[in-house]
């Protein structure tokens, strides 16, 4: 997945955020077994899926109190 800006994720619906905070966890949790097996290439994309799993998660937030 690119690189996505905080602004961007507050343009689209509850449903695609929903959606796309789906795939983050599933990769999330594919990146945690593969640094537990070893076969991790790119560290710091743990990192980028738990940011822009929290910027999800606050463009939700948004949404719902809005």
């Amino acid at each position: 997945m690119a690189k996505t800006k905080a602004k961007d994720f507050r343009e689209l619906s509850a449903d695609d955020l929903q959606l796309q905070l789906r795939e983050l966890k599933q990769e999330a949790l594919n990146l945690r077994l593969q640094k537990a097996t070893g076969q991790l290439e790119n560290s710091a994309r743990i990192r980028e899926v738990r940011r822009e799993t929290a910027q999800i998660m606050t463009a939700l937030t948004a949404k719902s109190l809005a």
